[in-house]
Protein backbone atom coordinates (compact mmCIF):
# COMPACT_ATOMS: atom_id res chain seq x y z
CA UNK A 1 0.00 0.00 0.00
CA UNK A 2 1.37 3.40 -0.97
CA UNK A 3 1.75 6.21 1.53
CA UNK A 4 -0.97 8.19 -0.27
CA UNK A 5 -3.46 5.31 -0.05
CA UNK A 6 -2.57 4.74 3.59
CA UNK A 7 -3.15 8.40 4.40
CA UNK A 8 -6.48 8.40 2.56
CA UNK A 9 -7.69 5.33 4.43
CA UNK A 10 -6.54 6.70 7.76
CA UNK A 11 -8.34 9.98 7.06
CA UNK A 12 -11.60 8.08 6.46
CA UNK A 13 -11.14 6.22 9.74
CA UNK A 14 -10.37 9.18 11.96
CA UNK A 15 -12.69 11.76 10.43
CA UNK A 16 -16.10 10.07 9.93
CA UNK A 17 -18.12 12.54 11.98
CA UNK A 18 -16.28 15.87 12.20
CA UNK A 19 -15.72 15.79 8.43
CA UNK A 20 -19.41 15.42 7.57
CA UNK A 21 -21.00 18.46 5.96
CA UNK A 22 -24.00 17.95 8.25
CA UNK A 23 -21.84 18.09 11.37
CA UNK A 24 -22.62 21.39 13.07
CA UNK A 25 -20.65 21.43 16.29
CA UNK A 26 -22.60 18.53 17.78
CA UNK A 27 -21.86 17.97 21.45
CA UNK A 28 -21.94 14.19 21.24
CA UNK A 29 -22.59 11.38 18.76
CA UNK A 30 -23.16 7.89 20.17
CA UNK A 31 -22.83 4.73 18.10
CA UNK A 32 -24.81 1.79 19.48
CA UNK A 33 -24.17 -1.80 18.43
CA UNK A 34 -25.53 -5.04 19.87
CA UNK A 35 -24.89 -8.36 18.15
CA UNK A 36 -27.53 -10.35 20.01
CA UNK A 37 -30.49 -8.13 19.05
CA UNK A 38 -29.04 -6.85 15.76
CA UNK A 39 -29.25 -3.26 16.98
CA UNK A 40 -27.26 -0.72 14.98
CA UNK A 41 -28.18 2.80 16.05
CA UNK A 42 -26.75 6.31 16.18
CA UNK A 43 -27.78 8.98 18.69
CA UNK A 44 -26.97 12.57 17.79
CA UNK A 45 -26.91 15.21 20.53
CA UNK A 46 -26.58 18.60 18.87
CA UNK A 47 -27.08 21.14 21.64
CA UNK A 48 -28.18 21.10 25.29
CA UNK A 49 -27.90 24.80 26.17
CA UNK A 50 -31.66 25.23 26.58
CA UNK A 51 -32.22 21.83 28.20
CA UNK A 52 -31.93 18.09 27.59
CA UNK A 53 -31.78 17.03 23.95
CA UNK A 54 -35.20 15.71 23.02
CA UNK A 55 -35.93 14.11 19.67
CA UNK A 56 -37.55 11.05 18.18
CA UNK A 57 -36.06 7.77 17.09
CA UNK A 58 -36.35 6.90 13.41
CA UNK A 59 -36.00 3.31 12.13
CA UNK A 60 -35.16 3.22 8.46
CA UNK A 61 -33.52 0.81 6.06
CA UNK A 62 -30.67 3.14 5.08
CA UNK A 63 -28.58 2.33 2.03
CA UNK A 64 -25.43 2.54 4.16
CA UNK A 65 -24.14 3.79 7.51
CA UNK A 66 -22.94 7.10 6.04
CA UNK A 67 -26.49 7.87 4.97
CA UNK A 68 -27.73 7.06 8.48
CA UNK A 69 -25.07 9.28 10.06
CA UNK A 70 -25.91 12.19 7.79
CA UNK A 71 -29.61 11.81 8.61
CA UNK A 72 -29.15 11.77 12.38
CA UNK A 73 -26.83 14.79 12.27
CA UNK A 74 -29.26 16.83 10.17
CA UNK A 75 -32.26 15.77 12.22
CA UNK A 76 -30.70 16.42 15.63
CA UNK A 77 -29.52 19.85 14.51
CA UNK A 78 -33.03 20.62 13.32
CA UNK A 79 -34.44 19.67 16.73
CA UNK A 80 -32.28 22.30 18.45
CA UNK A 81 -33.83 25.05 16.36
CA UNK A 82 -37.31 23.54 16.47
CA UNK A 83 -37.39 23.57 20.28
CA UNK A 84 -35.77 26.99 20.48
CA UNK A 85 -38.13 28.77 18.12
CA UNK A 86 -41.10 27.11 19.86
CA UNK A 87 -40.00 28.60 23.19
CA UNK A 88 -39.34 25.20 24.78
CA UNK A 89 -36.60 24.60 27.34
CA UNK A 90 -35.15 21.74 25.35
CA UNK A 91 -32.05 21.03 23.34
CA UNK A 92 -31.80 19.10 20.11
CA UNK A 93 -31.21 15.41 19.67
CA UNK A 94 -32.29 12.55 17.46
CA UNK A 95 -31.66 8.84 17.01
CA UNK A 96 -31.74 6.51 14.03
CA UNK A 97 -31.90 2.74 14.05
CA UNK A 98 -30.63 1.09 10.90
CA UNK A 99 -33.03 -1.59 9.70
CA UNK A 100 -36.45 -2.42 8.31
CA UNK A 101 -39.07 -1.48 10.90
CA UNK A 102 -41.55 -3.95 9.43
CA UNK A 103 -39.31 -7.01 9.64
CA UNK A 104 -36.40 -6.30 12.01
CA UNK A 105 -37.97 -4.40 14.90
CA UNK A 106 -38.42 -6.54 18.00
CA UNK A 107 -39.19 -5.82 21.67
CA UNK A 108 -35.68 -7.03 22.53
CA UNK A 109 -34.12 -4.59 20.04
CA UNK A 110 -36.19 -1.72 21.43
CA UNK A 111 -35.27 -2.55 25.03
CA UNK A 112 -31.58 -2.72 24.13
CA UNK A 113 -31.88 0.68 22.44
CA UNK A 114 -33.56 1.96 25.60
CA UNK A 115 -30.56 0.81 27.62
CA UNK A 116 -28.27 2.94 25.46
CA UNK A 117 -30.59 5.92 25.95
CA UNK A 118 -30.55 5.28 29.69
CA UNK A 119 -26.75 5.23 29.76
CA UNK A 120 -26.80 8.94 28.77
CA UNK A 121 -28.48 9.78 32.10
CA UNK A 122 -31.06 12.16 30.67
CA UNK A 123 -28.86 14.16 28.34
CA UNK A 124 -30.93 12.67 25.51
CA UNK A 125 -34.65 11.94 25.75
CA UNK A 126 -36.19 9.87 22.99
CA UNK A 127 -39.65 9.79 21.40
CA UNK A 128 -41.51 8.41 18.39
CA UNK A 129 -40.54 9.10 14.78
CA UNK A 130 -40.69 7.41 11.38
CA UNK A 131 -40.91 3.63 11.73
CA UNK A 132 -41.92 3.87 15.37
CA UNK A 133 -45.22 3.65 17.21
CA UNK A 134 -46.45 4.54 20.68
CA UNK A 135 -46.19 0.90 21.75
CA UNK A 136 -42.46 0.95 20.90
CA UNK A 137 -41.98 3.88 23.26
CA UNK A 138 -43.84 1.89 25.93
CA UNK A 139 -41.29 -0.90 25.43
CA UNK A 140 -38.38 1.55 25.73
CA UNK A 141 -40.00 2.88 28.92
CA UNK A 142 -39.50 -0.55 30.51
CA UNK A 143 -35.76 0.13 30.75
CA UNK A 144 -35.46 3.93 30.94
CA UNK A 145 -37.37 6.95 32.17
CA UNK A 146 -35.83 9.09 29.44
CA UNK A 147 -38.57 8.57 26.88
CA UNK A 148 -41.67 10.57 25.94
CA UNK A 149 -44.67 9.90 23.74
CA UNK A 150 -45.69 6.83 25.72
CA UNK A 151 -49.32 5.72 25.71
CA UNK A 152 -51.92 7.68 27.63
CA UNK A 153 -52.79 4.54 29.62
CA UNK A 154 -49.24 4.61 30.98
CA UNK A 155 -49.42 8.31 31.84
CA UNK A 156 -47.98 9.69 28.61
CA UNK A 157 -49.24 12.06 25.93
CA UNK A 158 -49.81 9.34 23.37
CA UNK A 159 -49.24 9.54 19.63
CA UNK A 160 -47.83 13.01 18.77
CA UNK A 161 -48.85 12.81 15.10
CA UNK A 162 -52.26 14.56 15.39
CA UNK A 163 -50.67 17.54 17.20
CA UNK A 164 -47.83 17.65 14.67
CA UNK A 165 -50.36 17.73 11.85
CA UNK A 166 -52.35 20.50 13.56
CA UNK A 167 -49.21 22.62 13.89
CA UNK A 168 -48.38 22.09 10.21
CA UNK A 169 -51.94 23.10 9.37
CA UNK A 170 -51.53 26.29 11.42
CA UNK A 171 -48.28 27.11 9.60
CA UNK A 172 -49.83 26.32 6.23
CA UNK A 173 -52.77 28.63 6.98
CA UNK A 174 -50.38 31.43 8.02
CA UNK A 175 -48.38 31.01 4.80
CA UNK A 176 -51.59 31.04 2.79
CA UNK A 177 -52.63 34.30 4.46
CA UNK A 178 -49.24 35.93 3.88
CA UNK A 179 -48.97 34.83 0.24
CA UNK A 180 -52.58 35.15 -0.91
CA UNK A 181 -53.98 37.75 1.50
CA UNK A 182 -56.40 35.38 3.26
CA UNK A 183 -56.10 32.08 5.09
CA UNK A 184 -59.36 30.82 3.58
CA UNK A 185 -58.48 27.47 2.01
CA UNK A 186 -61.77 27.03 0.14
CA UNK A 187 -60.88 26.01 -3.42
CA UNK A 188 -57.12 26.14 -2.85
CA UNK A 189 -55.29 23.33 -4.66
CA UNK A 190 -52.98 21.49 -2.24
CA UNK A 191 -50.61 18.61 -3.02
CA UNK A 192 -49.75 16.49 0.02
CA UNK A 193 -46.74 14.26 -0.57
CA UNK A 194 -46.62 11.45 1.98
CA UNK A 195 -49.74 10.36 3.84
CA UNK A 196 -48.35 8.66 6.91
CA UNK A 197 -49.67 9.40 10.40
CA UNK A 198 -49.11 13.16 10.06
CA UNK A 199 -49.92 13.51 6.37
CA UNK A 200 -53.31 11.83 6.72
CA UNK A 201 -54.42 14.13 9.55
CA UNK A 202 -53.27 17.14 7.52
CA UNK A 203 -55.39 15.89 4.61
CA UNK A 204 -58.35 15.71 6.99
CA UNK A 205 -57.87 19.32 8.15
CA UNK A 206 -57.49 20.57 4.58
CA UNK A 207 -60.51 18.78 3.14
CA UNK A 208 -62.66 19.90 6.07
CA UNK A 209 -61.78 23.52 5.13
CA UNK A 210 -62.77 23.02 1.49
CA UNK A 211 -59.30 22.68 -0.05
CA UNK A 212 -58.95 20.62 -3.23
CA UNK A 213 -56.42 18.03 -2.07
CA UNK A 214 -54.27 15.77 -4.22
CA UNK A 215 -52.23 13.07 -2.47
CA UNK A 216 -49.08 11.15 -3.42
CA UNK A 217 -47.39 8.25 -1.63
CA UNK A 218 -45.33 5.17 -2.46
CA UNK A 219 -47.93 2.97 -0.73
CA UNK A 220 -50.68 2.40 -3.31
CA UNK A 221 -53.07 0.69 -0.89
CA UNK A 222 -52.84 3.55 1.58
CA UNK A 223 -53.27 6.09 -1.21
CA UNK A 224 -56.61 4.63 -2.23
CA UNK A 225 -57.79 4.19 1.37
CA UNK A 226 -56.99 7.79 2.36
CA UNK A 227 -58.27 9.16 -0.94
CA UNK A 228 -61.59 7.44 -0.49
CA UNK A 229 -61.87 8.37 3.19
CA UNK A 230 -61.44 12.12 2.65
CA UNK A 231 -62.43 12.57 -0.97
CA UNK A 232 -58.87 13.49 -1.98
CA UNK A 233 -57.59 13.04 -5.52
CA UNK A 234 -54.74 10.65 -6.20
CA UNK A 235 -51.82 12.09 -8.15
CA UNK A 236 -51.47 10.25 -11.45
CA UNK A 237 -49.08 12.50 -13.36
CA UNK A 238 -45.46 11.77 -14.23
CA UNK A 239 -43.84 14.55 -12.18
CA UNK A 240 -45.60 15.76 -9.02
CA UNK A 241 -43.21 18.73 -8.63
CA UNK A 242 -44.59 20.20 -11.86
CA UNK A 243 -48.19 19.87 -10.68
CA UNK A 244 -50.23 23.07 -11.03
CA UNK A 245 -51.19 23.59 -7.39
CA UNK A 246 -51.28 26.53 -5.00
CA UNK A 247 -49.63 24.77 -2.07
CA UNK A 248 -47.10 21.94 -1.92
CA UNK A 249 -47.01 20.08 1.41
CA UNK A 250 -44.05 17.66 1.65
CA UNK A 251 -44.84 15.20 4.46
CA UNK A 252 -42.55 12.28 3.61
CA UNK A 253 -38.76 12.19 4.01
CA UNK A 254 -36.57 15.27 3.60
CA UNK A 255 -34.59 16.95 0.81
CA UNK A 256 -37.41 16.84 -1.75
CA UNK A 257 -36.58 20.46 -2.64
CA UNK A 258 -33.29 19.96 -4.44
CA UNK A 259 -31.42 20.77 -7.65
CA UNK A 260 -33.55 18.34 -9.65
CA UNK A 261 -36.96 19.57 -8.42
CA UNK A 262 -36.78 23.21 -7.39
CA UNK A 263 -37.14 24.76 -10.83
CA UNK A 264 -40.17 22.59 -11.60
CA UNK A 265 -42.23 23.67 -8.61
CA UNK A 266 -45.37 25.57 -9.62
CA UNK A 267 -46.79 26.07 -6.11
CA UNK A 268 -46.68 29.52 -4.53
CA UNK A 269 -46.48 28.14 -0.97
CA UNK A 270 -44.46 25.25 0.46
CA UNK A 271 -45.63 24.13 3.90
CA UNK A 272 -45.31 20.55 5.07
CA UNK A 273 -44.35 18.22 7.88
CA UNK A 274 -41.16 16.66 6.50
CA UNK A 275 -37.89 17.51 8.23
CA UNK A 276 -35.01 19.13 6.30
CA UNK A 277 -37.05 19.80 3.16
CA UNK A 278 -34.32 21.96 1.60
CA UNK A 279 -31.44 19.81 0.38
CA UNK A 280 -29.25 22.90 0.63
CA UNK A 281 -30.64 25.45 3.09
CA UNK A 282 -28.75 28.42 1.66
CA UNK A 283 -28.91 27.73 -2.08
CA UNK A 284 -32.44 26.35 -2.31
CA UNK A 285 -33.83 28.81 0.22
CA UNK A 286 -32.54 31.68 -1.96
CA UNK A 287 -33.96 30.17 -5.16
CA UNK A 288 -37.41 29.84 -3.61
CA UNK A 289 -37.23 33.48 -2.49
CA UNK A 290 -36.23 34.61 -5.97
CA UNK A 291 -39.07 32.59 -7.50
CA UNK A 292 -41.61 34.21 -5.16
CA UNK A 293 -42.42 30.91 -3.46
CA UNK A 294 -43.16 31.32 0.24
CA UNK A 295 -41.48 28.57 2.25
CA UNK A 296 -42.75 27.87 5.76
CA UNK A 297 -39.65 26.63 7.66
CA UNK A 298 -40.22 22.97 8.45
CA UNK A 299 -38.67 23.04 11.91
CA UNK A 300 -41.12 25.77 12.90
CA UNK A 301 -44.40 24.43 11.60
CA UNK A 302 -43.83 20.74 12.42
CA UNK A 303 -43.03 21.52 16.07
CA UNK A 304 -46.43 20.37 17.35
CA UNK A 305 -45.07 16.90 18.03
CA UNK A 306 -42.24 18.07 20.24
CA UNK A 307 -44.63 20.46 22.02
CA UNK A 308 -46.89 17.48 22.69
CA UNK A 309 -44.17 15.25 24.17
CA UNK A 310 -42.70 18.22 26.06
CA UNK A 311 -45.99 18.30 27.96
CA UNK A 312 -44.92 15.08 29.71
CA UNK A 313 -41.80 16.81 31.04
CA UNK A 314 -43.34 20.19 31.86
CA UNK A 315 -46.74 18.92 33.08
CA UNK A 316 -48.63 20.96 30.50
CA UNK A 317 -52.37 20.48 30.16
CA UNK A 318 -53.95 19.53 26.85
CA UNK A 319 -55.28 23.09 26.57
CA UNK A 320 -51.76 24.50 27.02
CA UNK A 321 -50.40 22.13 24.38
CA UNK A 322 -53.06 23.23 21.90
CA UNK A 323 -52.44 26.89 22.70
CA UNK A 324 -48.70 26.55 22.05
CA UNK A 325 -49.37 24.63 18.84
CA UNK A 326 -51.91 27.17 17.59
CA UNK A 327 -49.34 29.90 18.21
CA UNK A 328 -47.30 28.46 15.32
CA UNK A 329 -49.69 30.53 13.17
CA UNK A 330 -48.62 33.82 14.78
CA UNK A 331 -44.93 32.91 14.91
CA UNK A 332 -44.99 31.99 11.23
CA UNK A 333 -46.48 35.37 10.29
CA UNK A 334 -43.80 37.13 12.36
CA UNK A 335 -41.04 35.19 10.62
CA UNK A 336 -42.45 35.86 7.14
CA UNK A 337 -42.55 39.58 7.95
CA UNK A 338 -39.06 39.54 9.48
CA UNK A 339 -37.69 37.85 6.35
CA UNK A 340 -39.34 40.35 4.02
CA UNK A 341 -38.24 43.37 6.09
CA UNK A 342 -34.63 42.18 6.21
CA UNK A 343 -34.58 40.83 2.64
CA UNK A 344 -33.52 37.35 3.73
CA UNK A 345 -35.03 33.92 3.24
CA UNK A 346 -37.69 32.65 5.61
CA UNK A 347 -35.33 29.85 6.60
CA UNK A 348 -32.61 32.36 7.51
CA UNK A 349 -35.14 34.39 9.48
CA UNK A 350 -36.31 31.41 11.51
CA UNK A 351 -32.76 30.21 12.10
CA UNK A 352 -31.54 33.60 13.29
CA UNK A 353 -34.37 33.95 15.80
CA UNK A 354 -33.86 30.39 17.10
CA UNK A 355 -30.08 30.82 17.31
CA UNK A 356 -30.43 34.09 19.20
CA UNK A 357 -32.44 32.38 21.94
CA UNK A 358 -29.75 29.71 22.28
CA UNK A 359 -26.95 32.30 22.31
CA UNK A 360 -28.74 34.47 24.86
CA UNK A 361 -29.15 31.48 27.17
CA UNK A 362 -25.49 30.52 26.70
CA UNK A 363 -24.42 34.02 27.70
CA UNK A 364 -26.65 33.88 30.79
CA UNK A 365 -25.04 30.63 31.87
CA UNK A 366 -21.57 32.18 31.54
CA UNK A 367 -22.34 35.01 33.94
Amino acid sequence: MTADLLNANELQKVDPVFGQLSFDGHEQVVFCNDKDTGLKAIIGIHNTVLGPALGGTRMWNYANEWEALNDVLRLSRGMSFKSSISGLNLGGGKAVIIGDAKTQKTPELMRKFGEYVNSLSGKYITAEDVGMETKDMDTVREVTQYVTGISEEKGGSGNPSPITAYGVFMGLKAATKYRFGSDNLEGKKVLVQGIGHVGEVLVQHLTERGAIVTIADINEDRLHAVGQKYGAKIFTGEDLYSAEVDIYAPCALGATINDATIHKIQAKVIAGAANNQLANEVVHGAILKDKGILYAPDFLINAGGVINVYSELANLTRAQVMEKTENIYNTSLEIFKFAETNNITTHQAAMSIAQKRIDDRKNELRK
